[in-house]
């Protein structure tokens, strides 16, 4: 059983989602709450050494399904040793990424594994546990590409380096995704000034925690 809040933040490349999750964690640490913030892939150590593999350039050979039993693995330690016992302990755990980015990277940009395979290999990995909230980021492929290269000065990772194509792809599930599930998923113009895309998200949050009481 958890008693903590679970709220992922989501988003192609460029989103401007990290940056504003550490706003976010900052806000809610000045209202007294007790947060956690990790990402995926790499939310220990062991998640560290397969996010190497997993975004490593070098690493172009690495198979579709092999990809993403790498991400889920990633993703049964992750739940197992961070997020979960942080649920438990009553903690708001903030996630930079989580399931919807391998249905929107994997299953819409790879188009290899069928998203019903992706969804029962997460469900293995995760134990179903999913965001009780998401906010979804949402901005155009050529946008976010832009604003990564400018921010890692042009070292893009693996994923980065995949054809314009794919990111495209990408974008549309996320979409697919925010229409499926509504009631969970929160999109945002991440188009907008960071200022206000931070407020966008801490007004959703703020009425979330209302909402559940917290």
């Amino acid at each position: 059983m958890k008693n903590g809040l679970f709220i992922s933040f989501e988003g192609p490349d460029g989103s401007g989602k990290s940056s504003t999750m550490a706003f976010i964690g900052h806000l809610l640490q000045e209202k007294g709450y007790s947060v956690v913030l990790t990402k995926e892939p790499g939310g220990d150590e062991i998640g560290q050494q397969i996010r190497q593999i997993l975004l490593n350039p070098m690493n172009q050979e690495i198979h579709p399904i092999t990809e993403a039993f790498l991400y889920a693995a990633d993703r049964a330690q992750h739940v197992q040793k961070i997020i979960l016992p942080a649920l438990q302990a009553g903690k708001i755990v903030l996630c930079d990424r989580y399931v919807d980015s391998q249905i929107a990277y994997q299953g819409y940009g790879r188009g290899f594994l069928s998203k019903d395979f992706l969804y029962d290999l997460n469900h293995m990995a995760s134990g179903g546990l999913l965001p009780d909230l998401t906010l979804l980021l949402l901005v155009k492929p050529e946008i976010g590409l832009m604003r990564s290269k400018i921010r890692d000065h042009g070292q893009s990772d693996r994923m980065e380096q995949e054809a314009f194509a794919f990111h495209q792809k990408t974008c549309q599930g996320y979409l697919d995704l925010a229409k499926e599930h509504p009631q969970r998923i929160f999109t945002v113009d991440a188009e907008k000034p960071q200022a206000e895309v931070v407020e966008i998200c801490w007004q959703k949050i703020s009425s979330f925690l209302k909402e559940q009481g917290k």
